[in-house]
């Protein structure tokens, strides 16, 4: 019945992520029109810092998810540690929670800098758009962003079920 449970919730998560996959084929289609629109529009240095920035985004975004995810991972192994747990193991953990606790920190300081550079392009696209076009453009950056995410968090989920799918079919003789 547990196993069930878990291919259960597996094949919806696999359809969520589906969903989500189909979104984000048709967000990047308004990305490309968007992109389109801001080229026949905009300066070429102008159109530049528009591309920059949106291909920043997609890659400070995934790199704060991953690092979130790792740090979580070695904290719930720090959690998990006891007195049986040796000291090579839990120095080990202690530099990698240190190590990545600083790139997180860093990733941040990224993020602060990508969402001052998103002011710079909203400020030169206002110039040049429309109002309702200007919404279009920051609902598109917010809806990338928050299809990064879910489809991040999907995929976390996917591979935690997985995990313990296969530790329960490894744990029937």
């Amino acid at each position: 019945e547990l196993m069930a449970g878990l291919q259960s919730r597996l094949q919806v998560l696999w359809e969520e992520r589906e969903l989500v996959l189909s979104e984000a084929r048709e967000c990047a289609k308004r990305g490309e029109e968007l992109e389109a629109m801001v080229r026949d529009l905009c300066k070429p240095n102008e159109f530049e810092r528009y591309m920059m920035f949106i291909g920043d985004l997609e890659k400070v975004v995934s790199l704060l998810l991953c690092l979130s995810s790792r740090l979580a991972r070695v904290q719930n192994a720090m959690n998990r540690m006891d007195g049986s747990t040796d000291a090579e193991e839990k120095r080990s953990l202690n530099e990698r929670h240190k190590l990545l606790s600083q790139q997180q920190e860093d990733a941040k300081d990224l993020k602060e800098n990508l969402d001052r550079r998103e002011r710079v392009v909203s400020g030169i696209l206002a110039k040049y758009l429309t109002e309702q076009q200007l919404q279009d453009y920051q609902h598109f950056v917010q809806v990338k962003t928050s299809l990064l995410i879910e489809q991040k968090n999907l995929e976390e989920q996917i591979k935690f079920f997985k995990e313990q799918l296969e530790n329960l079919e490894q744990s029937i003789p």
